[in-house]
């Protein structure tokens, strides 16, 4: 576990990844009983015998720092082994262990342990994600040729899904963090040491992490307070032993120990060990048990490559298990710095929407930012080698500048630095769009994800992102760089709610039909499912290009058609009625009593309250002489920009 996961990068040393923001990590977990009475009913495992009253030490490695690989030979030194839990996802990077490095500390006889592929928060992740960050990475590790029985939580994030995964991807137990006494405050009333065997073997307790505060007499600590008190299971968490900085950063982790307190400690342990006084042993001399097969590898999802690429893009569903990250974000950043994530709101749309926050209190170096998730697919745009993507995001800052930063993964769950743009200028809280072309994404990529950082002290707001592979963007003869509604048409064709006519033109004039509002609706909505039973309308015969589309219009209650059994399709739409369409289509909502009026929509005007209610929202704002012209027909491209703004207004999540 660490409290910042690392991602080396050629330009920028370290990519790291927050603890959850919002969530603390957990001091007690509820026992799983399913997982624990079904590990021990089903003989999962067979529990090593260790003697009532014994105190008994493990020490584990997180992360797979290649500066662990220095503490391993001083644990060999003294006659001592430890676990050392690996993240398949960073094996074989620079400032990792390699293959051959983690092969050797098995033969020493050392043990390796799963860390889920990419380091993820399990607790907050889908599924399908929990079983590929979990049977994967046990799968990836035992075709290296390691003997991987027990795991450790990223980020000491765990749930009842989570602790069922590990145990059905064959781990014999799981290792928490922060729920045994400890110098850290607010551990005061917390157990001494874990039991033997543990109470939960699928979140068996540790002390908090170690880091550059603790010092040989705190260490020491941890051991003397469960010998004096009867003794127990204590797991002891390193990340680096050193001075805690990797190549191609200067600034050091504070998740380190020295190698002058970490030898003093172990010669100390081994002390202890050789007087008889404790037993230091492996995680699984602890545990026991056999060694499972490995489990089946869990295919990646089926790769998105056309529409809008970033899920959850305006940030509007929140992130599980309590996290104030938006689902399918996370917030990171490298360097010497000070940053904190929050929900704000109102965000680049309407009054009722979300952005997120990131204020930079301190800055030596580096940056921070907010980025799709770096996963193994459930969030993480697919990409395909060769392949150039267009990238937009909303912001507004105060004080540093601000750049897109790239990413990418690998086919092995391996996420790297690529790139970053050019750095834009502070816009003094004003909302301004940025766009980004990648270069060809490098082969082997499988994914990517950007983010916009922010370099310095001040204050970023980000909001309402979108990438696409510009394989796909499509542009219109008819519809200019300079047409007033450029922006609005190209977002509606690059979300593929339209396609233009096969002729390659928009025909941003022409009046929209009823049918064709359908399809546009209907696509906006993610084309859904329609229902056996939706309606039909006598002409709209089966064959018609729009027919299903026409039926889940009326399936919603967005049409009822006319008082004959018709829906008249061919007739164009007036813009009162579109302004019924996207309030029906809005779930028909409280129309504001401040909502602005217009001198040509009387209250008798069968749409007067939704006419209301589209001005209320900002989809409309009348015509400069204050009118709202109700009957004229609308255009195409009127229809794009009000399609655009309700998207704005109520974008949707996930």
């Amino acid at each position: 576990m660490t409290l910042l996961q690392r991602y080396t990068a050629a330009s920028e040393p370290r990519h790291r990844a927050e603890r959850p923001p919002g969530r603390r990590k957990a001091r007690w977990l509820a026992a799983s009983t399913t997982v624990a009475l079904a590990a021990s009913l089903l003989g999962l495992t067979a529990p090593a015998a260790n003697a009532v009253g014994e105190t008994v030490v493990t020490l584990t490695f997180d992360d797979a720092n290649v500066d662990q690989v220095v503490a391993a030979d001083k644990l060999n030194a003294v006659g001592l082994k430890g676990t050392f839990f690996l993240p398949s996802g960073y094996m074989n990077q620079t400032n990792y262990m390699t293959t051959a490095q983690a092969l050797a500390l098995q033969s020493a006889g050392h043990e390796i342990g799963g860390h889920s592929v990419t380091h993820a928060d399990l607790a907050a992740v889908g599924a399908e994600e929990l079983a590929r960050q979990v049977c994967n990475d046990r799968a990836t590790l035992m075709g290296y040729g390691l003997n991987v029985e027990n795991f450790a939580y990223p980020f000491a994030s765990a749930s009842d899904a989570a602790k069922a995964e590990v145990a059905a991807c064959g781990y014999n137990s799981a290792r928490g963090l922060g729920d045994i006494r400890s110098k850290v405050v607010g551990s005061e009333t917390f157990p001494f040491a874990e039991t033997m065997p543990p109470g939960d073997l699928y979140y068996t307790g540790a002390p908090d992490q170690l880091d550059n505060t603790w010092t040989l007499a705190d260490m020491q600590s941890l051991v003397t307070q469960a010998q004096a008190n009867g003794g127990g299971w204590v797991q002891l968490t390193f990340h680096h032993i050193g001075d805690g900085k990797v190549i191609g950063s200067n600034v050091a982790d504070p998740l380190t120990v020295s190698t002058d307190t970490f030898n003093q400690f172990a010669d100390w342990l081994a002390g202890l060990k050789n007087s008889n006084a404790i037993q230091v042993k492996t995680v699984k001399e602890v545990i026991g048990g056999t060694l499972k097969p490995a489990p089946a590898v869990v295919p990646p999802p089926v790769a998105q490559t056309a529409g809008n690429l970033i899920k959850n893009p305006s940030l509007e569903t929140p992130g599980l298990a309590g996290s104030l990250v938006p689902r399918c974000w996370q917030a990171g950043g490298y360097g010497n710095n000070t940053r904190t994530f929050s929900n704000v709101t109102p965000g680049h749309g309407g009054t009722a929407t979300a952005a997120q926050q990131m204020v930079m209190s301190a800055y030596t170096d580096g940056d921070g930012k907010l980025l799709p998730t770096l996963d193994t697919g459930e969030c993480a745009p697919s990409a395909t080698p060769g392949h150039t993507y267009l990238a937009k995001a909303w912001y507004k800052s105060t004080g540093g500048n601000t750049q897109f930063n790239l990413h990418y993964r690998t086919a092995s769950g391996t996420w790297t630095y690529w790139t970053d743009s050019i750095q834009y200028l502070p816009t003094n809280n004003v909302w301004t769009q940025l766009t980004f072309t990648t270069p060809p994404v490098p082969a082997g990529a499988t994914a990517i994800s950007f983010g916009l950082n922010m370099i310095g002290i001040g204050t970023l707001v980000t909001d309402d992102y979108e990438l696409y592979d510009t394989v796909g963007i499509k542009t219109f003869s008819d519809v200019a760089t300079s047409n007033q509604f450029f922006n609005e048409i190209s977002w509606l064709s690059n979300n593929l709610i339209t396609q233009g006519y096969a002729d390659g033109t928009f025909r941003p004039l022409a009046s929209i039909n009823r049918d064709a509002m359908a399809a546009f609706l209907y696509r906006l909505a993610g084309s859904p499912a329609v229902p056996a039973n939706a309606p039909t309308f006598t002409d709209v015969a089966p064959g018609n290009q729009f027919y299903n589309e026409i039926r889940w219009l009326a399936a919603q209650g967005i049409t009822t058609g006319y008082t004959d059994g018709t829906y008249r399709p061919l007739d164009p739409v007036n813009r009162d009625a579109m302004a019924a369409f996207l309030y029906r289509y809005n779930g028909k909502p409280a129309v504001p009593t401040t909502a602005p009026t217009f001198p040509d929509v009387s209250t008798g005007n069968q749409f007067y309250n939704e006419i209301r209610w589209l001005a209320a929202t900002g989809i409309t704002t009348g015509y400069p002489d204050g009118t709202f012209r109700p009957v004229q027909p609308i255009s195409r491209d009127a229809m794009a920009a009000f399609v655009y703004r309700y998207n704005l207004n109520f974008p949707k999540g996930m």
